[in-house]
């Protein structure tokens, strides 16, 4: 039987907290589960710093992506068959992406793609398609098959129907990560009725589309979402241990190109302080290769990086201020001043950080970012754009929340042994007592 058809002779299954279980009978998708590639997202967090706020945030890119594949298969198998709209040719394609969908992710990943310039997307191609064992399974369905499921994670695939299942406003990805993360944290804000959801998806010519009838569960999705970003992905204590992060790398790789001599050589950095990453490199990166070097790193001699280290590592992070950067600029430049009077270094310690997220939105021609609308399926097979029937979702669409704060390390603040009343100015100006 060729390698595409394959089933195992049993099928597998994975316990999971939020699908109860991960149904795997294909080999190519237990074959690809197997791969070092993916194996390595064991070691990536899904949620990056949270499990500095949230202390059961500690579940995995693995975790997730089984997750995806989940949903997916479960659309595929138990709706979507033997409906004249759907392709079962585009199957395996679409199980592969899913579950392969964040194989390019590295270390905190965002905040490491800030800092290096890099985008996991390109990563997770670059796998797919390059010398890795990832590749090699792929290959064996056909030779042009890793070529259509890295198209689909870049949206170029032309089925567009097959992306939209794990890249649109209600798709795969978001349905597991709201759930798995709101389960992990312990809050209830991510919960929502995907059951339903899964029962009233069709499938039409370039997207899925959502039954009137389930009008009402995807309005609870979307405030799901809306709730999660601002209370979990947002929170500020996540973000402080973000800035600190982010402060570490700017440090090490100024240190780098200024020929410091570390103690202990971070040769995992140096493709990236160089900025030409190779795969290999890339692969070989994880979180606990680099909280390694942050531990080490809390004894080198330099005091700038060896005290974000050491906050990272214990936990010591900045507080935080509401800030307006447009309407408090005089503020900022009077604050920055100040530090560098009183020996505190603010493009490591005076740090703004803004969030920003578009809760729902339909399509606006001219955008750069072209944002697929939910399209809701009505009893006369009408297609409607879901704000134009749910009140709402009406309310939030196309409405962007952005929210500013001023990260500062309040100990050095009150450490009065030195610069006393520069730092009562700085206090002052802060509104701290």
């Amino acid at each position: 039987m060729e390698y595409a058809k394959q089933k195992l002779h049993e099928e597998k299954v994975f316990k999971d907290p939020v699908h109860r279980y991960v149904h795997v009978k294909d080999r190519v998708i237990w074959d690809l589960i197997g791969t070092k590639e993916f194996q390595r997202l064991r070691r990536i967090r899904q949620l990056g710093t949270t499990y500095l706020t949230f202390h059961g945030a500690e579940h995995s890119r693995f975790n997730h992506s089984l997750g995806v594949y989940e949903i997916i298969r479960r659309i595929i198998d138990d709706v979507f068959e033997g409906r004249p709209e759907w392709s079962d040719d585009e199957r395996l394609l679409s199980l592969c992406a899913a579950l392969l969908h964040d194989l390019g992710h590295g270390p905190f990943s965002h905040s490491f793609e800030k800092v290096f310039h890099m985008d996991h997307e390109h990563f997770t191609q670059a796998i797919i398609l390059g010398d890795t064992e990832v590749n090699q399974v792929l290959r064996k369905v056909a030779k042009n098959f890793p070529k259509h499921v890295a198209e689909v994670i870049a949206k170029t695939y032309k089925n567009k129907l097959v992306v939209s299942l794990i890249s649109s406003q209600i798709d795969a990805d978001r349905m597991d990560y709201l759930q798995r993360d709101a389960y992990f944290t312990g809050v209830s804000y991510g919960h929502f009725d995907m059951e339903r959801i899964l029962r009233v998806m069709r499938p039409r010519e370039d997207q899925v589309v959502i039954k009137q009838s389930g009008m009402h569960a995807v309005e609870d999705y979307i405030m799901s979402r809306y709730q999660m970003y601002w209370q979990v992905y947002f929170h500020p204590v996540t973000r402080s241990a973000e800035v600190i992060l982010t402060k570490i790398l700017h440090r090490a790789k100024e240190l780098y190109e200024d020929s410091y001599s570390f103690k202990q050589e971070p040769v995992h950095f140096y493709s990236l302080f160089q900025g030409d990453v190779s795969l290999e490199d890339y692969l070989k990166l994880d979180e606990g290769v680099i909280t390694y070097y942050f531990q080490i790193w809390q004894e080198e001699e330099d005091p700038i990086l060896r005290d974000l280290c050491e906050r990272f590592m214990n936990r010591n992070l900045f507080k935080y201020v509401e800030f307006d950067p447009a309407k408090e600029y005089k503020k900022h430049s009077e604050l920055e001043a100040l530090f560098k009077k009183a020996g505190i270094d603010p493009d490591y310690y005076l740090v703004v950080d803004s969030s920003s997220d578009l809760p729902y939105d339909f399509y606006r021609p001219g955008e750069e970012e072209e944002r697929l609308p939910i399209h809701l399926l009505m009893k006369n097979d009408e297609l409607r754009e879901l704000s134009r029937q749910s009140d709402i979702v009406d309310s939030i669409s196309g409405k962007r929340r952005t929210d500013h704060k001023l990260y500062y390390p309040v100990d050095l603040l009150y450490d009065e042994s030195t610069k006393k009343n520069i730092k009562r100015q700085i206090r002052s100006i802060l509104e701290l007592t």
